[in-house]
Protein backbone atom coordinates (compact mmCIF):
# COMPACT_ATOMS: atom_id res chain seq x y z
CA UNK A 1 0.00 0.00 0.00
CA UNK A 2 2.82 2.43 0.92
CA UNK A 3 6.13 2.39 -0.95
CA UNK A 4 8.83 4.93 -0.08
CA UNK A 5 12.04 5.09 -2.09
CA UNK A 6 15.17 7.19 -1.40
CA UNK A 7 13.22 9.77 0.60
CA UNK A 8 15.26 12.86 1.44
CA UNK A 9 14.37 15.83 3.60
CA UNK A 10 16.34 18.67 5.13
CA UNK A 11 15.29 21.59 7.29
CA UNK A 12 18.08 24.09 6.82
CA UNK A 13 21.32 22.32 7.71
CA UNK A 14 19.46 19.54 9.55
CA UNK A 15 19.12 16.29 7.59
CA UNK A 16 15.95 14.50 8.66
CA UNK A 17 15.96 11.74 6.02
CA UNK A 18 18.81 10.43 3.91
CA UNK A 19 17.66 8.01 1.18
CA UNK A 20 15.03 6.27 3.34
CA UNK A 21 13.35 3.17 1.84
CA UNK A 22 10.22 1.66 3.38
CA UNK A 23 7.47 -0.67 2.16
CA UNK A 24 4.25 -1.46 4.01
CA UNK A 25 2.21 -3.77 1.81
CA UNK A 26 -0.04 -5.67 4.20
CA UNK A 27 -2.70 -4.96 6.77
CA UNK A 28 -2.02 -4.70 10.49
CA UNK A 29 -0.62 -2.14 12.92
CA UNK A 30 2.83 -0.78 12.18
CA UNK A 31 4.58 1.51 14.65
CA UNK A 32 7.14 4.21 13.87
CA UNK A 33 9.65 4.48 16.70
CA UNK A 34 12.66 6.66 17.31
CA UNK A 35 14.09 9.29 19.66
CA UNK A 36 12.82 12.86 19.66
CA UNK A 37 13.82 14.58 16.44
CA UNK A 38 14.28 11.32 14.54
CA UNK A 39 11.70 12.27 11.92
CA UNK A 40 8.63 10.26 12.96
CA UNK A 41 6.15 13.09 12.50
CA UNK A 42 7.95 14.34 9.38
CA UNK A 43 7.59 10.88 7.82
CA UNK A 44 3.88 10.82 8.61
CA UNK A 45 3.38 14.34 7.22
CA UNK A 46 5.33 13.41 4.09
CA UNK A 47 2.91 10.53 3.45
CA UNK A 48 0.01 12.93 4.00
CA UNK A 49 1.46 15.52 1.65
CA UNK A 50 1.82 18.06 4.47
CA UNK A 51 5.63 18.04 4.09
CA UNK A 52 7.22 18.08 0.64
CA UNK A 53 10.36 15.87 0.43
CA UNK A 54 13.53 17.19 -1.16
CA UNK A 55 14.03 13.96 -3.08
CA UNK A 56 12.75 10.44 -3.56
CA UNK A 57 9.20 9.22 -4.02
CA UNK A 58 6.17 8.05 -2.05
CA UNK A 59 3.61 5.76 -3.67
CA UNK A 60 0.14 4.82 -2.48
CA UNK A 61 -1.28 1.77 -4.24
CA UNK A 62 1.41 2.11 -6.95
CA UNK A 63 0.53 5.77 -7.63
CA UNK A 64 3.04 8.53 -6.90
CA UNK A 65 1.44 10.99 -4.48
CA UNK A 66 3.53 13.99 -5.63
CA UNK A 67 1.19 16.81 -6.60
CA UNK A 68 -1.87 14.69 -5.92
CA UNK A 69 -4.61 14.99 -3.35
CA UNK A 70 -7.33 12.43 -4.11
CA UNK A 71 -5.36 9.63 -2.43
CA UNK A 72 -6.05 11.35 0.91
CA UNK A 73 -9.66 10.20 0.62
CA UNK A 74 -8.30 6.73 1.49
CA UNK A 75 -6.63 7.95 4.69
CA UNK A 76 -7.90 8.81 8.16
CA UNK A 77 -5.43 10.91 10.17
CA UNK A 78 -5.28 11.63 13.88
CA UNK A 79 -2.71 14.36 14.70
CA UNK A 80 -0.71 14.42 17.91
CA UNK A 81 -2.21 17.78 18.87
CA UNK A 82 -5.67 18.44 17.46
CA UNK A 83 -6.44 22.15 17.40
CA UNK A 84 -10.20 22.36 17.13
CA UNK A 85 -12.24 25.61 17.09
CA UNK A 86 -12.81 26.17 20.79
CA UNK A 87 -16.23 27.76 20.37
CA UNK A 88 -17.74 24.82 18.48
CA UNK A 89 -19.89 22.30 20.30
CA UNK A 90 -18.80 18.68 19.95
CA UNK A 91 -21.82 17.76 17.82
CA UNK A 92 -21.19 20.77 15.57
CA UNK A 93 -17.59 19.73 15.03
CA UNK A 94 -18.58 16.17 14.13
CA UNK A 95 -21.24 17.40 11.71
CA UNK A 96 -18.77 19.83 10.13
CA UNK A 97 -16.22 17.09 9.46
CA UNK A 98 -18.96 14.87 8.01
CA UNK A 99 -19.92 17.69 5.64
CA UNK A 100 -16.31 18.17 4.55
CA UNK A 101 -15.77 14.50 3.78
CA UNK A 102 -18.49 12.52 2.09
CA UNK A 103 -19.21 8.86 2.80
CA UNK A 104 -20.88 6.65 5.36
CA UNK A 105 -19.87 7.16 8.98
CA UNK A 106 -20.22 5.25 12.23
CA UNK A 107 -19.93 8.24 14.56
CA UNK A 108 -23.00 7.23 16.59
CA UNK A 109 -21.45 3.90 17.56
CA UNK A 110 -18.12 5.52 18.45
CA UNK A 111 -19.82 8.22 20.53
CA UNK A 112 -21.52 5.47 22.51
CA UNK A 113 -18.32 3.41 22.85
CA UNK A 114 -16.37 6.32 24.34
CA UNK A 115 -19.25 7.70 26.42
CA UNK A 116 -19.40 11.07 24.72
CA UNK A 117 -23.19 11.54 24.78
CA UNK A 118 -23.10 13.89 27.83
CA UNK A 119 -20.53 16.11 26.08
CA UNK A 120 -22.14 16.56 22.65
CA UNK A 121 -23.57 19.99 23.48
CA UNK A 122 -20.44 21.22 25.27
CA UNK A 123 -17.95 23.52 23.56
CA UNK A 124 -14.58 22.04 22.65
CA UNK A 125 -12.82 24.69 24.73
CA UNK A 126 -14.56 23.44 27.87
CA UNK A 127 -13.49 19.80 27.51
CA UNK A 128 -10.69 18.11 29.42
CA UNK A 129 -7.70 16.89 27.43
CA UNK A 130 -8.81 13.28 27.70
CA UNK A 131 -12.34 14.02 26.50
CA UNK A 132 -11.02 16.08 23.58
CA UNK A 133 -8.83 13.11 22.64
CA UNK A 134 -11.91 10.87 22.59
CA UNK A 135 -13.55 13.33 20.19
CA UNK A 136 -10.37 13.14 18.10
CA UNK A 137 -10.71 9.34 17.98
CA UNK A 138 -14.33 9.60 16.82
CA UNK A 139 -13.38 12.02 14.05
CA UNK A 140 -10.58 9.71 12.90
CA UNK A 141 -12.34 6.36 12.97
CA UNK A 142 -15.84 7.35 11.85
CA UNK A 143 -14.88 7.01 8.16
CA UNK A 144 -14.15 3.65 6.52
CA UNK A 145 -10.59 4.35 5.36
CA UNK A 146 -8.21 1.54 4.37
CA UNK A 147 -5.23 3.45 5.84
CA UNK A 148 -5.35 4.99 9.32
CA UNK A 149 -2.45 7.16 10.52
CA UNK A 150 -2.21 7.99 14.23
CA UNK A 151 0.35 10.32 15.83
CA UNK A 152 0.65 9.71 19.61
CA UNK A 153 -3.01 8.62 19.85
CA UNK A 154 -3.06 7.41 23.47
CA UNK A 155 -2.20 10.80 25.02
CA UNK A 156 -4.62 11.67 27.83
CA UNK A 157 -6.72 8.50 27.62
CA UNK A 158 -7.89 6.98 30.91
CA UNK A 159 -7.58 3.18 31.38
CA UNK A 160 -11.17 2.48 30.26
CA UNK A 161 -10.83 4.62 27.13
CA UNK A 162 -7.44 3.05 26.36
CA UNK A 163 -8.98 -0.42 26.55
CA UNK A 164 -11.75 0.63 24.17
CA UNK A 165 -9.18 2.18 21.86
CA UNK A 166 -7.20 -1.07 21.73
CA UNK A 167 -10.37 -3.00 20.90
CA UNK A 168 -11.11 -0.51 18.13
CA UNK A 169 -7.67 -1.03 16.59
CA UNK A 170 -8.12 -4.82 16.66
CA UNK A 171 -11.51 -4.46 14.96
CA UNK A 172 -10.01 -2.28 12.24
CA UNK A 173 -7.12 -4.69 11.69
CA UNK A 174 -9.59 -7.56 11.37
CA UNK A 175 -11.31 -5.60 8.58
CA UNK A 176 -8.06 -5.74 6.62
CA UNK A 177 -6.93 -2.19 7.28
CA UNK A 178 -3.42 -0.81 7.68
CA UNK A 179 -2.75 1.31 10.77
CA UNK A 180 0.40 3.40 11.03
CA UNK A 181 1.15 4.72 14.52
CA UNK A 182 3.79 6.93 16.09
CA UNK A 183 4.04 6.56 19.86
CA UNK A 184 6.46 6.56 22.81
CA UNK A 185 4.42 4.02 24.83
CA UNK A 186 6.48 0.84 24.49
CA UNK A 187 4.01 -1.37 26.39
CA UNK A 188 1.31 -0.38 23.89
CA UNK A 189 3.60 -1.21 20.98
CA UNK A 190 4.68 -4.54 22.44
CA UNK A 191 1.07 -5.57 22.96
CA UNK A 192 -0.43 -4.31 19.70
CA UNK A 193 2.11 -3.91 16.90
CA UNK A 194 2.45 -6.32 13.98
CA UNK A 195 5.62 -4.57 12.88
CA UNK A 196 7.90 -1.72 13.89
CA UNK A 197 10.07 0.77 12.04
CA UNK A 198 12.86 2.37 14.09
CA UNK A 199 14.24 5.67 12.81
CA UNK A 200 17.71 6.82 13.86
CA UNK A 201 20.06 9.45 12.43
CA UNK A 202 18.02 10.00 9.29
CA UNK A 203 17.73 6.34 8.35
CA UNK A 204 15.73 3.25 9.17
CA UNK A 205 17.85 1.43 11.74
CA UNK A 206 15.48 -1.52 12.12
CA UNK A 207 12.39 -2.85 10.37
CA UNK A 208 10.69 -6.02 11.59
CA UNK A 209 8.67 -7.43 14.46
CA UNK A 210 8.90 -6.81 18.19
CA UNK A 211 10.30 -10.30 18.72
CA UNK A 212 12.96 -9.75 16.07
CA UNK A 213 14.27 -6.54 17.64
CA UNK A 214 14.35 -8.21 21.07
CA UNK A 215 16.30 -11.13 19.60
CA UNK A 216 18.69 -8.76 17.79
CA UNK A 217 19.45 -6.79 20.94
CA UNK A 218 19.29 -9.73 23.36
CA UNK A 219 16.70 -7.99 25.54
CA UNK A 220 13.57 -9.40 27.17
CA UNK A 221 11.25 -6.48 26.44
CA UNK A 222 10.87 -3.77 23.82
CA UNK A 223 11.68 -0.89 26.15
CA UNK A 224 15.04 -2.42 27.03
CA UNK A 225 15.71 -3.25 23.38
CA UNK A 226 15.17 0.37 22.32
CA UNK A 227 17.26 1.64 25.23
CA UNK A 228 20.15 -0.64 24.25
CA UNK A 229 20.09 0.77 20.70
CA UNK A 230 20.11 4.37 21.91
CA UNK A 231 22.96 3.70 24.31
Amino acid sequence: MIKIRKLQKKFGHLTVFDDVDLTIDRHGMFTILGPNGSGKTTLIKSILGMVIPDGGSIQMNDNNIAGGWSYRNEISYMPQVARFPQNLRVVELIDMIKNFRQGATNDAALISTFGLQPFLDKKMGNLSGGTAQKVNIVLTFMFDSPLIILDEPTTGLDPVALLQFKKLIVEEKNKGKTILISTHIMSFVEEMADGIVFLLDGNIYFEGTVEQIKDQTGQENLESAIASILQ
